[in-house]
């Protein structure tokens, strides 16, 4: 949700979501999930030993060791897909590629400037539909990039530092952080160790390792400018999930998107994601997401199939000097300002009130949304976590336990399509004139399954799912796709149609019973 409306949401990590993984930066939560699988606990590349630097000395300027330590572990990652079809005026229909956002998120080639081109319809052939980066996590193939690298692919092709070419399996996604895992098949292959973003420092050394403009093995550097940064308001309002991003001035470009931060020690430390720019290409800052919020995301993937999001449970907006004035607050000049205390939330049975001011989640310091959001999204529903907060100018704590979307602390599993336990055919020519019904689908073959449970039976006619008009089981699958990725806590297909006797029928199916 849009927090700069003022009050947001408190879902997934806080608010806007879900994504979007800690191995390193958990083991600072508490021990919770250190992950002793090998491929998040890599070594220093072979022959590579780390730079140590004694304390008040000077850090080393020469950038070849972390270059040379992580080029091979960065990968070039190739999306295909068959176009859908064109429209009236000759133009290929808009993907997920042709979204204007993209101009900030590492846009199609040429930038916000360049005019589409008139095309003449053609046969449908496999197209390559954008061009980004991915980080190798492990020696047997798994890879990290952005999910707007790989989304509406239907088939990615991965390409490593010595040529090599491998087509990718998607392991998992999660919008809400815009954090994608690929698998390919390979032994032994080079992989970047996982740092510390949470030990990183404003002003320190960091490098950009990619494939700009289809160039392979590119490296840039820069400095941390700021970190736990939200980006909202530079993209007009418009949430684009969970945020709290590392800020460089390292120059980033379209293809560099889904490769690697490091620092200089040749360690990952975020996965590149989206430049401030207006015509799509590197303008001064670019922005990465944390490995703190990454290894959580892809240690959930890869447990659970899904990621496990835990959720606060409070409608809230950034304190101001103005806020702090109306509500008589002294004590703090920033954190997190209560509005609101969420029913059945962990917030509530923790005691939390509207007026509080949020000011800290154990450790960490809180002092605005990214950085709340960026803390509570290193958790599972389940975990305790102390609260620290300002009520009426004094400084409390509570601990509380964190639940999940649906007010419990049961985790995640991961759903496909098929849960919803049936197919899908269109209706007849004969059908539709003789139920005078422009289109329709009809559920056969039902089992055990959503739609079985939610009390549909076969033959029913589907006419539209949550005001969407569907003719097609593809229809069916997008919208349910679109609902399970969603930030809404309650994914609920609502369903009109009728049976084959005339009998107008409603259903809500539970996506998440």
């Amino acid at each position: 949700m849009n927090i700069y409306g003022k009050i947001a949401l408190m879902a997934c990590g806080v608010a806007m979501a879900s994504s979007a993984i800690t191995v390193v930066a958990v083991d600072k939560l508490e021990n919770k999930y250190s992950v002793s699988d090998a491929s998040y606990r890599s070594e220093a590349p072979s022959g590579g030993a780390f730079y140590t630097v004694a304390q008040g000395a000077t850090p080393p300027t020469d950038f070849t060791h972390a270059a040379e330590s992580t080029i091979n572990g960065v990968v070039s990652i190739k999306s295909y897909a068959t176009p859908r079809g064109y429209n009236g005026y000759g133009n290929q229909q808009q993907t997920p590629f042709s979204d204007p956002l993209f101009d900030f998120f590492f846009g199609s080639p040429g930038g916000r400037g360049s005019r589409p081109q008139q095309q003449q319809p053609k046969e449908k052939a496999e197209q390559q539909m954008g061009l980004g980066s991915g980080v190798i996590i492990s020696k047997d193939g798994y890879i990290v990039t952005n999910n707007h690298v790989i989304d509406g692919a239907e088939r990615l092709e991965i390409t490593l530092n010595d040529n090599r070419t491998f087509n990718a399996k998607v392991i998992g996604t999660d919008p809400a952080t815009d954090v994608a895992l690929l698998k390919i098949e390979a032994e032994n292959l080079p992989v970047i160790p996982i740092g510390d973003s949470d030990a990183l420092k404003v002003g320190e050394w960091v490098l950009a390792v990619g494939n700009p403009f289809g160039f392979t093995s590119t490296v840039t550097t820069g400095i941390v400018s700021a970190k736990a940064r939200s980006i909202s308001s530079a993209t007009h309002g418009r949430a684009l999930g969970i945020e709290s991003y590392i800020q460089t001035d390292a120059a980033v470009n379209p293809g560099n998107s889904g490769g690697a931060l490091v620092n200089i020690n040749g360690e990952l430390i975020g996965i590149n994601t989206a430049i401030y720019s207006q015509t799509g290409n590197y303008a001064g800052y670019s922005f990465a997401i944390p490995t703190s919020i990454v290894t959580k995301i892809i240690t959930d993937i890869k447990q659970f199939g899904a990621v496990q999001r835990a959720i606060l449970g409070v409608a809230f907006e950034e304190l101001t000097p103005q806020l702090a004035k109306e509500k008589g607050i002294t004590a703090v000049n920033d954190g997190i300002y209560v509005r609101e205390v969420v029913e059945r939330s962990a917030a509530m049975e923790a005691g939390l009130q509207p007026g509080d001011v949020i000011v800290g989640i154990g450790d960490y310091p809180v002092h605005g949304t990214a950085q709340l959001q960026e803390t509570i999204n290193k958790y599972r529903p389940g975990d305790k976590i102390t609260v620290k907060y300002v009520r009426d100018n004094k400084e409390k704590s509570v601990t509380v336990t964190l639940r999940n979307s649906q007010g419990d602390t049961k985790m995640t599993k991961a759903d496909d399509f098929s849960a919803l336990g049936c197919a899908f055919k269109p209706l007849s020519a004969e059908q539709l004139r003789e139920l005078q019904l422009g289109s329709g689908l009809q559920v056969t073959g039902l089992k055990d399954g959503k739609f079985k449970r939610a009390g549909i039976k076969d033959g029913f006619i589907i006419l539209d799912i949550n005001n969407a008009r569907v003719k097609s089981q593809d229809d069916v699958e997008q919208i349910y796709n679109a609902i399970m990725k969603s930030d809404d806590s309650d994914k609920v297909m609502f369903i009109t149609g009728i049976y084959p006797t005339g009998r107008k029928v409603y259903y809500a199916v539970d996506l998440v019973d």
